[in-house]
């Protein structure tokens, strides 16, 4: 059973696959998704509202909705910092997804807004700082730390 509620920010390739792991494979229900208003270019995006973000918490309250930037690592992950900042200055708390398909033990520490896919080997003692992407198939050594964004 969905526990918790998620807007996604985005509406790119990168939306599209969190969605798909958020629902598939979380305890997180995604229920929106917003963008930058010059973006919005329908009312909705897989089926579900997309709400523009100069307006996101008038809609999904920040003390009701979780939210995960779901962007690229375009112009090397400076855009996605931006917008996690921005989402984090109307109160979200930030989500992240670690994949139930991969490997790691009870000690792993991972920050918020983080995206990390299957088939990871994540040794003891990592740690994984904030709104960082680690796409499938990696092996982090113990007592590897990798930092924000």
């Amino acid at each position: 059973m969905k526990t918790k509620k998620l807007v996604i920010f985005g509406t790119g390739e990168i939306a599209e696959l969190a969605h798909f792991y958020f629902e598939n494979d979380s305890d997180l229900e995604v229920v929106a998704f917003t963008a930058d208003d010059k973006y919005i270019k329908s009312n909705f995006f897989l089926n579900k509202p997309l709400i523009p973000f100069s307006v996101i918490e008038n809609k999904f309250p920040p003390s009701k909705f979780n939210m995960h930037v779901a962007l690229s690592y375009n112009k090397l992950n400076s855009i996605r910092k931006s917008k996690y900042i921005s989402a984090k200055n109307k109160g979200y708390n930030l989500s992240s997804y670690i994949s139930s398909k991969s490997f790691f033990w009870n000690d792993l520490q991972v920050g918020d807004n983080c995206f990390i896919l299957e088939n990871q080997t994540i040794q003891p003692t990592v740690k994984i700082g904030n709104n960082v992407m680690i796409w499938s198939g990696n092996h982090l050594g113990h007592g590897s730390y990798i930092s924000d964004h």
